[in-house]
């Protein structure tokens, strides 16, 4: 393992890439990566590298958005069959359809979806920003379409009294939690604030002292005074939160908040991937071009 760091420490010197990782990913992973952050923040990350190579260390969906916003640059996933459920759940096809129906709504898409699925789109939002874009078309009198992740759409719909359509997708990790598991967790840590993704359903963030993406969560947790915290998103981000407030104590909701596909890369991946320039990602230029139209306007209303 100490072999494949420092490898991967001289390949980047020598083909000056940088490793991008999401706070999803395995501990050892994120420790190697240059950037770590949520989706928001890698999309910024991705606009201003001055790398050649940027190896994103995710799921297929985020080194896509890479891509689109780096079209010059050379985006490398580690693991190609890296994918995400949520993102599955609308198509391209499925976009064409409803726009024939509504031709005067605007389709936001959570950034959790494919390149061809953000090209059939207005604009892109991750949950850092999800409220504050859809409150732009609202304010303005426009009707719109929020996918696929219906969770965080009925909890937009809550924390700005809106009412809009939205997709019937969502994350399995995040949606399938069980209340009672948090119900148990806080008796058994009364003292414990609980803190939760709005990719969750609403039963659980009604029972949240603070919901947030997961840099949001990380940022509470170091700004708190209290010093235990029950943790309802992926258990990923437990360990930045532990290495920024090592004085704290951090429980997980449930053992079922694992996402099998952000464990997938491991360190030899990513060497191999970098040493090789293997699993490129490749996006046409058609749906490049729209799909990074959408995602302009999220980082310009951003």
């Amino acid at each position: 393992m100490i072999s494949y760091i420092e490898e991967i420490k001289q390949l980047k010197k020598e083909k000056n890439a940088i490793i991008l990782a999401h706070f999803y990913q395995p501990k050892e992973i994120q420790d190697i990566a240059d950037y770590l952050g949520d989706s928001l923040k890698l999309a910024q990350v991705a606009v201003e590298a001055k790398a050649d190579i940027l190896v994103f260390c995710g799921v297929h969906f985020m080194a896509e958005t890479a891509k689109i916003l780096n079209p010059k640059k050379k985006v490398l996933l580690p693991v190609l069959e890296a994918g995400c459920l949520m993102a599955d759940m609308i198509t391209e096809s499925d976009l064409k359809k409803y726009r024939l129906s509504h031709p005067n709504t605007k389709i936001i898409t959570y950034v959790n979806s494919t390149a061809s699925t953000k090209a059939e789109s207005d604009c892109i939002c991750t949950s850092t920003n999800a409220l504050k874009i859809i409150k732009h078309y609202t304010d303005k009198g426009e009707a719109i379409l929020y996918c696929p992740d219906q969770n965080l759409a009925k909890y937009a719909m809550k924390q700005g009294n809106l009412s809009f359509d939205a997709w019937k997708g969502c994350c399995p990790i995040h949606h399938d939690l069980d209340r009672n598991e948090v119900l148990n967790k806080k008796k058994e840590y009364p003292e414990a604030l609980v803190l939760a993704h709005p990719e969750c359903q609403l039963n659980i963030l009604e029972l949240a002292d603070y919901v947030g993406s997961t840099k949001q969560l990380l940022d509470y947790v170091i700004k708190s005074p209290k010093d235990t915290f029950i943790i309802c998103t992926e258990e990923g981000v437990i360990h930045a939160m532990e290495k920024a407030c090592p004085e704290k104590n951090f429980i997980l909701a449930s053992t079922s908040l694992l996402c099998p596909s952000m464990k997938y890369t491991t360190l030899k991946d990513v060497y191999t991937c970098l040493a090789k320039e293997t699993n490129e990602i490749i996006v046409s230029e058609e749906v490049s071009k729209r799909a990074k139209l959408a995602l302009e306007e999220m980082l310009k209303l951003s």
